[in-house]
């Protein structure tokens, strides 16, 4: 075990590589050999050996080469995040890749991963990427995700309506936000907005390291209002499933260039359904005020929690609430036994409203500016948007950078 520094050792960019791979040593020092203005660190062992005597203190990013099955090897990885708290970011190179891996590194908040063999550009590309965002930004974008509890609950128009809120409500004032919808079979979002969906992920799935900046600036449409929509065409006779690598590295690169990302999901259980999940700031359920959604709630709460007892707590919003005095039917009390600590609150039944919305293809302030849904929504969602973005640190923002198509 030994720790070596190339020259010059003065360089403002330092690169921290632990290995205990001899090959993959010889393999990193080619790769920065014609980049003399990258000072390079070798350190040789495992991580369970050397972890330790990592110094993250002017490094400015740390690859760390890992054999995942050991537990050991494992536990040192996590005090050496714990240690950094995501700055420097750290890179890690092992030799195989599986969800559950993938889920750990997500909690680990780790930047970026790569399998073996690595070429010597890959590994360059992969660091500088690593440290692009926050060397540029400081933190990642706030994340919402909305799930609907049964079909035709409303999520896309509340999606919006969020979406629109967070892009004006920022708490530097107007906030970069992007809208992503991840209905890839029925996908409304663009035809809300009277957009044209661009997101083409056929074309990118034999190839995810051609998805860059420019690639997704091709697919990405805007709004007048300024808002991005990331939407693909609906695809209503196809039912498939995207490699979960695809969406991760779309999700990844939205996140790195927005202050604000409103995710629409499907109703459907994806294999990257708990990646996104785990990647989101804020998780709503969207659910209606019938006993069945109500049911469906409750389970969808269940399987989030099993799935991911380390995740983001999911809130449920009602919508189209409605409470008649009198009337029969569901109470609010009702939704509050029924449901617990994880209701939020409910957003009001104005169907006129949303329908002319719609059909004129505009959010719900231009229809009717001040309106009772835009009111409840930012009351439960755009103030804690804004002091969470403005107060969190940066290590604990969430990332999506687990894609090995990077």
């Amino acid at each position: 075990m030994r720790m070596t520094r190339n020259t010059p050792t003065s360089s403002a960019t330092s690169v921290v590589v632990l290995t205990p791979d001899v090959h993959f040593e010889q393999e990193v020092r080619q790769a920065f050999s014609n980049s003399p203005q990258i000072g390079l660190v070798m350190v040789t062992g495992t991580v369970a050996d050397m972890g330790e005597q990592i110094d993250p203190h002017g490094a400015t990013v740390i690859v760390v080469d890992l054999d995942a099955s050991r537990a050991d090897e494992m536990a040192a990885l996590e005090r050496l995040a714990m240690r950094t708290g995501g700055l420097p970011p750290i890179v890690v190179v092992a030799q195989n890749f599986d969800a559950n891996f993938a889920r750990t590194l997500i909690r680990m908040k780790i930047a970026d991963f790569l399998v073996k063999p690595v070429s010597p550009v890959e590994l360059i590309r992969t660091c500088a990427r690593a440290v692009k965002p926050a060397a540029s930004e400081g933190a990642d974008a706030e994340i919402f995700t909305f799930i609907p509890a049964v079909g035709g609950a409303g999520v896309t128009t509340l999606s919006i309506q969020t979406a629109m809120l967070l892009l004006s409500g920022g708490p530097r004032g107007r906030a970069s936000t992007c809208l992503v919808d991840l209905n890839l079979q029925h996908g409304s979002c663009a035809d809300y907005l009277d957009l044209e969906p661009r997101l083409d992920l056929t074309e990118i799935e034999p190839r995810p390291d051609r998805l860059d900046r420019q690639l997704l600036e091709v697919m990405t449409t805007y709004h007048p209002s300024g808002l991005a929509v990331v939407a693909a065409p609906p695809h209503p006779a196809e039912m498939r499933s995207f490699d979960p690598d695809v969406v991760t590295k779309l999700l990844d690169l939205v996140s790195a260039h927005f202050d604000y990302v409103v995710i629409d999901m499907p109703r459907t259980w994806f294999a990257w359904t708990d990646d996104v999940l785990l990647g989101s700031n804020r998780v709503f359920i969207i659910s209606e005020m019938t006993v069945p959604s109500l049911k469906n709630t409750k389970h969808i709460l269940a399987a989030i929690r099993v799935r991911m007892p380390d995740g983001p707590q999911p809130q449920v919003i009602i919508n189209r609430f409605e409470q008649r005095l009198f009337a029969p039917g569901l109470k609010r009390s009702d939704i509050e036994q029924a449901i617990g600590d994880d209701f939020a609150g409910a957003i009001p039944n104005n169907y006129r409203l949303v329908r002319e919305a719609i059909d004129r293809g505009v959010p719900l302030e231009e229809v009717k500016r001040g309106n009772n849904i835009t009111q409840e929504l930012r009351r439960l969602v755009a103030p804690q948007a804004a002091r969470a973005a403005g107060k969190a640190p940066a290590a604990e923002q969430k990332k999506f950078s687990l894609s090995l198509a990077r």
